[in-house]
């Protein structure tokens, strides 16, 4: 066992885990935060998506004892109390989920997506840092997968709010 502090959700948590326990096991098992859903459990399918320093990562392939020391945020912690986050808002006004088994890993990875810079694989000039249009967005969040196709409403919940 390994003693480690994380600051997740902007609160401070000091836990001891075996080194082979996965952030994802972590949040949900020892932390009771069940927003981030175990789906493949292989990196896959995006459920599990949580911000790691601000930056998108799978939850279920990051070990818990290599997180040490960082800021975690995961669906939970996207809201301002009951002010949700923007993109939470627009999901709900664009019904962008359906069974919602998908929608804290889209969020977290719209969340991370819309605070990074830069070109995408699809991006022409490999030096601009290009507008977010549909096919930019999509590409973006390529690993994310929903198996209820709400594909459409989530690029458009998206694009409102990175309007």
């Amino acid at each position: 066992m390994v003693e480690i502090t994380l600051r997740v959700n902007g609160t401070e948590h000091s836990v001891s885990v075996d080194t082979r326990v996965s952030l994802l096991d972590l949040l949900r098992e020892h932390l009771g935060l069940t927003g981030s859903k175990k789906g493949c459990d292989h990196g896959q399918c995006g459920a599990c998506t949580v911000l790691i320093d601000g930056r998108r990562a799978n939850a279920c392939l990051a070990l818990a004892v290599a997180q040490d020391g960082s800021e975690i945020t995961t669906v939970e912690g996207l809201a301002d109390g009951s002010d949700l986050h923007p993109l939470q808002a627009a999901f709900i006004a664009r019904d962008a989920f359906q069974c919602g088994y998908c929608t804290p890993g889209q969020l977290c990875s719209a969340a991370g997506m819309l605070a990074e810079e830069g070109p995408s694989a699809i991006t022409d000039d490999m030096a601009a840092d290009p507008p977010l249009t549909r096919e930019e967005i999509r590409e973006r969040m390529s690993g994310n997968l929903c198996r209820c196709g709400a594909y459409v409403n989530i690029v458009a919940a998206i694009e409102d709010v990175a309007g």
